[in-house]
């Protein structure tokens, strides 16, 4: 197991969002959470990164606690990809898919020839070749979005956790960006992503996490766990599913 969860709590004030989750995530699987606006989603995945602390339970990474891990070293095993991606310092878009290797980088040392490398096929996986020398504040939002996506593929990590990754993209785009994290987690990583669209859900994962925001959560495997029943209920609106080309397609009625 590459991460997991135990009796993980998340709340904000007045508000209990999650209670008691037990998640285990193994290498090879794309676990895709979907649930309301504000059911804890974007907080749930923050929580399993680190950035807050759970009201109760416990985050593993790799078998260990995960704040038992020192900040580099858990950095190299574990990225995230924030729902808004802050570009605070004018750079190049190469300068900054390099930051994903500093993790890798030796303390007061510069990027290596290897490390230019991995940003560079970052680049490429993303569709963005040819940007290198262009200034971040002179890319359009989904070109941004591609770089923050770049940045956390050069990190390497064995656990990628994405917060609406497909946020700016066009559908051309999104489509690529599913297929690229989906050869990821093939590849033998673990890759956790929030999404709005079930049927993007159905196509691309192997596991769900629902998120029904009053504490109740459910998940498991993609074909028994992502049913018409279970989104109506979750977005209390009445779904539908119907079969396209052989896709599972779920519509709002």
């Amino acid at each position: 197991m590459l991460l997991g969860a135990r009796d993980l709590e998340v709340a904000v004030p007045g508000r209990r969002l999650v209670r008691g989750l037990s998640l285990a995530v193994l290498p090879g699987q794309l676990v895709c959470i979907l649930g309301a606006n504000g059911a804890g989603k974007s907080l749930t995945l923050h929580t399993l990164a680190g950035l807050r602390a759970p009201t109760a339970g416990l985050v593993t990474l790799c078998g260990a606690p995960l704040g038992s891990w020192p900040r580099r070293e858990r950095a190299r095993r574990l990225g995230l990809l924030t729902q808004v991606s802050e570009d605070p310092f004018p750079s190049s878009v190469l300068d900054a898919v390099l930051i994903g290797r500093h993790p890798h980088v030796d303390l007061w040392q510069w990027e290596s020839p290897a490390d230019v490398a991995v940003a560079r096929a970052a680049l490429r996986a993303c569709d963005l070749t040819g940007l290198e020398e262009r200034a971040i504040d002179t890319l359009s939002g989904g070109e941004r979005r591609r770089v923050a996506l770049a940045a956390v593929l050069a990190q390497d990590p064995d656990v990628l956790l994405l917060d609406e990754p497909q946020n700016h993209l066009d559908p051309h785009h999104q489509l690529d960006m599913l297929k690229l994290l989906r050869a990821r987690a093939d590849a033998g990583r673990a890759v956790v992503v929030t999404l709005h669209d079930p049927s993007l859900a159905a196509r691309f994962a192997d596991q769900m996490l629902l998120l029904y925001g009053d504490g109740r959560w459910q998940s498991g495997e993609t074909a028994t766990t992502l049913t018409a029943a279970a989104l109506g209920e979750m977005y209390r609106v009445p779904m539908t599913e119907v079969a396209v080309g052989g896709r599972r397609i779920f519509l709002s009625d």
